[in-house]
């Protein structure tokens, strides 16, 4: 294990794309143009606090530890080495390597005066989980994530209507408690349309006698069917 060096460069494109392809959310770890990876790594060992090293066995570059040293900061004195990514090529696991690497990284947070360590494991990697869990790391945050579009459409999904409503669960809750409202009624006895509909119905229409309670019932039956119909539909 040494500290990466510029005749190393073009090994940790190959070494990162070979973790790409090894994940099962490739896309979320790094680019896959090997180009644009180049200049991402120059970058990141450019930067204040960026660090690298790299495992070799046999000569040939086998691992890669990615880092940054954080802080101390607007909110906070503490310094901490945040491990953005460890990895060791299949055919040469369980040699050593990962320990060697970390044992590098904790001479890096020594010497910067970092507290803690941070790491970021492959997303989906179990064995590089375990890896951790065994050297004493724990869990300290979650990340989630969310495509630009989906969010985009969820949040105007949400917006405030013109009479002061707003779209999503208060609107099903009411849908809900009218539909219960007339189920209930439907069974003992003759239903108002305008509870259902949230309108008012023509005076012609009220006060018509038996035949016209009977009428009423059918048609509230029916329109309470067709609109559990369409609930359901919307719904799932």
């Amino acid at each position: 294990m040494r500290p990466v060096a510029p005749a190393d460069l073009e090994g940790l494109v190959e070494l990162c794309l070979t973790a790409r392809a090894e994940s099962t959310v490739g896309a979320q770890l790094c680019s896959a143009d090997g180009d644009r990876l180049r200049v991402q790594l120059g970058t990141l060992l450019a930067v204040q606090g960026g660090q690298a090293l790299v495992g070799l066995l046999d000569g040939e570059l086998a691992g890669l530890l990615l880092g940054r040293v954080v802080g101390p900061g607007p909110f906070t004195d503490d310094v901490s080495l945040h491990v953005e990514a460890l990895y060791v090529r299949p055919s040469t696991r369980r040699r050593g390597l990962g320990h060697a690497l970390l044992g590098g990284a904790l001479t890096l947070a020594e010497e910067a005066g970092a507290s803690e360590l941070y790491a970021v494991h492959l997303p989906g990697a179990r064995g590089v989980q375990r890896f951790f869990a065994r050297l004493g790391f724990a869990p300290a945050a979650a990340h989630r994530v969310v495509a630009t579009s989906t969010l985009q459409r969820r949040l105007a999904g949400e917006h405030v209507r013109p009479g002061g409503g707003r779209r999503g669960a208060h609107g099903l809750e009411d849908l809900i408690a009218r539909r219960r409202q007339v189920r209930s009624e439907t069974q003992s006895g003759p239903v108002d349309l305008r509870e259902l509909h949230g309108t008012d119905v023509p005076a012609a229409g009220r006060g018509q006698g038996t035949g016209r309670s009977s009428i009423s019932r059918q048609v509230s039956r029916a329109v309470a069917s067709r609109r559990d119909a369409e609930s359901s539909s919307t719904i799932s």
